[in-house]
């Protein structure tokens, strides 16, 4: 004889009935409520505003210690620069002398460039002062009996001289309290130089112990993430660097033979304003053009401040497209799109050094993320351009199905 109560254990029980359950699909234990396409968004969104929040953490923590960020900054920079020459020189003689020689020689090569631009300024300041006053009145007669639409007058000129004049006396409080900032800051510069070549030093004798010693202290399963990441990055970094300071030079050579035979007063003072320049993408190397072609337009009037400015223009051009492409190669591969945006958006974080910094920090993060990631299949161009039309019918999704699939 069965036991019945025997069949019934060994069945599995019924589903029990939930009240309300087809209204409120939660009741099944999943939670429909809201379009599918909203619960997407909101879980991206809270994705982005804990990635927003976290790079905020790390601007305002950096902005906190910006002096000590912008030495470490530099002492990258000159790592870069240096450790091609340290690695030649070690294979002949020890790894600190090595770097001693090379560190030496990267001083003496920056105080000599700064030595002969500043006798240049000295020895030509009395002729170019000369040839200034007769440029600056050669600009007034034209301005004054050319034939622009327009005259402005000496009476004029000399108005506004006159109010100049009176706004520096009425805020010379204010310019001496930013001349006595600029002390300061001249104080704080100094000391980023003086710990960007302390860990420079370093970096460039025992750069390796350290990175090994960072690795060793992170877990195993986490070290080759990091030691890949870190490759890319010092890759695209160093190559970056090393590049613009290649190209900089070029650049200042070019600008030096240029202004030399044209007979621009201060050559060699603009040349390094050229070279300068290359540090800023977008907006170094025109600023330097303009400043030249003031000064040419002073000195040898009009036709000069026209050459030297096609002439800078022509180096800007043989920079863009013969010298970076051959230099740094694919080691930084950024839109022109991307490149302004960076300048533009560090212009306004952190001025003129966050114009400096910021197309490197982007390359690096951009050489970290591509080394990283799973790249899928690639769409072809006429995929992506196909022609969308608009949708006549919607697809509904019944959250009623999905909750049975379930």
């Amino acid at each position: 004889m069965t036991d019945l109560s025997s069949i019934s254990g060994s069945r599995q029980p019924t589903g029990r009935k939930v009240a309300g359950a087809r209204r409120n699909p939660s009741a099944y234990g999943v939670e429909h409520t809201a379009p599918r396409w909203l619960r997407n968004m909101a879980g991206v969104s809270w994705r982005l505003l804990v990635v927003v929040a976290a790079v905020g953490l790390i601007f305002y923590a950096t902005s906190r210690v910006q002096l000590l960020f912008i030495a470490l900054f530099l002492a990258f920079v000159f790592t870069a620069v240096l450790r091609p020459f340290v690695e030649v020189l070690s294979r002949f003689m020890w790894r600190g002398l090595a770097t001693a020689l090379s560190i030496l020689g990267g001083i003496l090569f920056f105080v000599g460039l700064l030595t002969y631009v500043a006798y240049s300024i000295a020895n030509q300041w009395q002729d170019l002062a000369d040839q200034f006053s007769n440029g600056i009145g050669q600009i007034t007669d034209f301005l004054e009996n050319g034939p622009l639409p327009f005259k402005i007058t000496n009476e004029q000129i000399a108005e506004w001289f006159t109010t100049a004049q009176k706004w520096v006396q009425d805020h010379a409080g204010d310019l001496a309290g930013q001349a006595a900032a600029g002390a300061g800051s001249v104080v704080e510069i100094f000391t980023a130089l003086a710990l960007a070549v302390f860990c420079t030093i370093f970096f460039l004798a025992r750069g390796r112990e350290m990175w090994t010693w960072f690795l060793n202290q992170l877990p195993a399963r986490a070290r080759e993430t990091w030691k890949t990441a870190g490759g890319a990055g010092w890759y695209t970094f160093s190559g970056y660097t090393r590049g613009t300071v290649i190209i900089a030079v070029t650049d200042g050579m070019l600008a030096f033979i240029l202004l030399t035979i044209l007979q621009v007063p201060l050559s060699a003072p603009l040349a390094v304003l050229v070279m300068i320049g290359a540090f800023i993408p977008l907006v170094g190397a025109p600023a330097a053009m303009i400043i030249a072609m003031i000064v040419a337009l002073a000195a040898n009037g009009l036709l000069s401040a026209a050459l030297v400015g096609a002439g800078i223009a022509l180096i800007g051009q043989l920079e863009g497209h013969v010298l970076q492409p051959f230099v740094m190669g694919k080691q930084v591969s950024l839109h022109p799109v991307v490149v302004a945006l960076a300048v533009t958006c560090g212009t306004l974080t952190a001025g003129i050094l966050g114009a400096i910094i910021a197309v490197p920090l982007v390359a690096v993060v951009w050489a970290i993320f591509s080394r990283l990631r799973t790249l899928e299949p690639p769409m072809e161009e006429d995929e992506a351009d196909d022609d969308v039309g608009p949708v006549d019918e919607t697809e509904q999704i019944e959250d009623d199905e999905s909750v049975k699939e379930r």
